[in-house]
C-alpha cells in the first residue's frame, strides 16, 4: 500500500516509521523540511498512485480543516481522506460532506498511543464508509498493537473521533483517581513509601492499567514529584465530552468532576474558595487566612464545628 501522511511531529513521525515498518510505502509531508519527504501537499498527491489515500496528523482546528480543504482541491473521485488528529466529530461530518461533492471519501480516525506507540503500536478507532475502510485497512493493521483489539471500525463518520473523545474523557476521570490517592498516601505519616505502594498495585488488583505503570515511572525518576508544578491542561476532549453528555442528558459526574479539578490547577488563589472562607468566617466566626499570611494558627478554629 500507498499513503500520504501529513504532519510529521511527535505522533506523525513514529506512525510514518511504523508504517514503514510494516510494509506500507508512506509519503510524508511537513512544513519542516528537514523531516518532510516532500516539498508541498501537491507533491505528496502526484507522488500517490489511484485510489490516492492521505492521512492527516496536523493539530485539531483551523490546520485541519485548511489541510483537508487544500486536499479536497488535489484529489479526485475514489481517493480517501484520513483525519487521524484529535478533530472534534462534527467537524469530520462537515468535511465529509464536502470531500463528498467531489466523491472523495472521509475516513476519521482516533489515533491513542502517544509518543510509546512506535514500539507498542496505536489504539485506533475509525469512522466512515465499509468501502472507505478498506482502503485504508493495510495501513490500520501496520499501526495497531499485535492482537486481536487495537482497531475498531466503530461506525459512520464522525464515530471514530466520537470514540476517541469519550476514550480521553475516561482517561481524565482514571488519572484523577489515581493522583487523590496519591495526595492522601503522601499526606498519612503511616505509610513509609508512597512509590513502593502503588508499584505493588501494577500486578494481582483490579486498578493496574497502563496509567498506573507511567506513574509509577515518574515517581521512581521524581520522587515527590518536586520537579512538577501541579497545573493541567486539557486538551479539549474532556469538554467535549462533558458537552456532549449533556445534550445527551447522561449523568458523568465523576468524568465532569475531573475535568473542573484541572481548572482548579491553574488557580494561584481559588476565588470560589476565598468566596467560602469568607462566609464560614461570617455566619461561624471561623479563622481566615489574611491574603498576605503563608499560614494560620489552627488553634484558632473550632474544630468542634465541622461546617
Amino acid at each position: 500500500m500507498d499513503i500520504g501522511l501529513v504532519g510529521l511531529g511527535k505522533m506523525g513521525g513514529n506512525m510514518r516509521t511504523r508504517m514503514r515498518n510494516g510494509g506500507i510505502t508512506v509519503v510524508g509531508y511537513d512544513r519542516n523540511p528537514d523531516i518532510s519527504d516532500v516539498g508541498s501537499l501537491s507533491e505528496l498527491v502526484e507522488q500517490l498512485p489511484s485510489p490516492k489515500v492521505v492521512w492527516v496528523m496536523v493539530p485539531a482546528g483551523d490546520i485541519t480543516r485548511s489541510t483537508v480543504e487544500e486536499l479536497i482541491e488535489l484529489l479526485g473521485e475514489g481517493d480517501v481522506i484520513v483525519d487521524g488528529g484529535n478533530s472534534r466529530w462534527t467537524d469530520d461530518e462537515k468535511h465529509a460532506a464536502l470531500a463528498a461533492e467531489k466523491g472523495i471519501g472521509y475516513v476519521d480516525c482516533g489515533v491513542s498511543g502517544g509518543v510509546w506507540g512506535l514500539d507498542n503500536g496505536y489504539a485506533l478507532m475509525a469512522g466512515g464508509t465499509a468501502d472507505d475502510i478498506a482502503k485504508v485497512q493495510p495501513a490500520f493493521d501496520a499501526l495497531k498493537p499485535e492482537g486481536e483489539s487495537g482497531f475498531v471500525h466503530a461506525g459512520r463518520v464522525g464515530a471514530g473521533h466520537f470514540s476517541k473523545m469519550v476514550h480521553n474523557g475516561i482517561e481524565y476521570a482514571m488519572m484523577q483517581a489515581y493522583a487523590e490517592g496519591y495526595e492522601l498516601l503522601e499526606k498519612v505519616d503511616m505509610v513509609d513509601n508512597v512509590t513502593a505502594v502503588f508499584d505493588s498495585w501494577r500486578e494481582g488488583t483490579v486498578v493496574r492499567s497502563w496509567l498506573l505503570d507511567l506513574l509509577v515511572i515518574a515517581l521512581e525518576d521524581d520522587p515527590g514529584l518536586s520537579k512538577v508544578r501541579g497545573y493541567a491542561e486539557d486538551s479539549g476532549e474532556g469538554r467535549w465530552t462533558v458537552e456532549a453528555a449533556i445534550d445527551n442528558a447522561v449523568p458523568m459526574h465523576t468524568i465532569a468532576a475531573s475535568l473542573f479539578a484541572r481548572f482548579t490547577s491553574r488557580q494561584d488563589e481559588s476565588p470560589a474558595m476565598q468566596a467560602v472562607a469568607a462566609m464560614r468566617q461570617q455566619f461561624g466566626g471561623h479563622a481566615v487566612r489574611a491574603a498576605e499570611e503563608k499560614g494560620i494558627d489552627a488553634a484558632a478554629a473550632d474544630p468542634s464545628d465541622p461546617v
